[in-house]
């Protein structure tokens, strides 16, 4: 059982390193945006979702309503119980329904891929294991920035608030590069964004409601335009995922 545990921890040091150096820059935006370092502590060691938070973060400095905060961590973290779905195909009895909320919480895009491409069963131990090192370095990673961020002067605060905006371009760029799909979905996301932010419209749809709404639009734009072949052989499948 121990050697469980132990593997959890070793396939998970790589992942809670990555998020340790996420985790930062958000710890520095949240207090240069006005929370505390315990405040932004909390936000990471309770949600542990990277888009989610930033996003949040976007509607929480734009004043906008407890309504507007959800409906974006609705539309962006969705995928989560879909991956839920797919990794308890593989849990067995010894999953009881605690555990099972328990791996539901820390299931990240790079944890579940990990336990996915794991050969061996998988085991609670081991999903403890995988999980701890990534809620370490995340929430300690966002305490981090954020006390760094106490201290910094507001000059350099405020120039890694550019940080925000890169890690979307570097999340969007490659898929964007590889997959027509991709730039038409993002471009339409940008236009319907823009509408909402420059035109009349933008005074009676908020900043955070205008988040939902553009990739709303831009999601469904993607699936009515570009559907996925459910059919393996079919390459074009591939390439109309989106």
């Amino acid at each position: 059982m121990r050697s469980e545990y132990a593997c959890g921890l070793r396939d998970g040091l790589a992942i809670g390193v990555g998020y340790f150096s996420v985790s930062f820059t958000f710890g520095i935006l949240a207090v240069n945006g006005g929370l505390s370092p315990l405040t932004a502590g909390l936000i990471s060691l309770t949600n542990m979702t990277s888009a989610g938070q930033f996003a949040g973060l976007t509607v929480i400095l734009a004043h906008g309503s407890l309504v507007e905060l959800a409906l974006t961590q609705l539309v962006i973290n969705l995928r989560y119980a879909l991956m839920s779905l797919s990794l308890s195909q593989r849990f067995g009895p010894a999953f009881t329904t605690w555990r099972r909320m328990i791996v539901a919480f820390a299931n990240t895009d790079e944890i579940f891929a990990v336990a996915m491409g794991r050969a061996a069963p998988l085991t609670p131990r081991y999903m403890y294991g995988l999980a701890s090192l990534p809620i370490v370095g995340w929430t300690s990673g966002t305490v981090a920035g954020a006390v760094a961020g106490a201290v910094l002067s507001p000059a350099v605060r405020s120039a890694l608030g550019v940080a925000l905006y890169s890690m979307f371009i570097a999340i969007v760029v490659p898929p964007m590069r590889r997959s027509r799909p991709v730039r038409l979905v993002a471009a339409a996301a940008a236009a319907a964004s823009c509408i909402l932010a420059w035109t009349p419209l933008s005074r009676v749809v908020g900043s955070g409601f205008a988040i939902v709404l553009s990739t709303l639009a831009a999601a469904a734009m993607g699936a009515w335009l570009f559907p996925v072949d459910a059919s393996p052989e079919d390459d074009g499948g591939k390439e109309a995922a989106v």
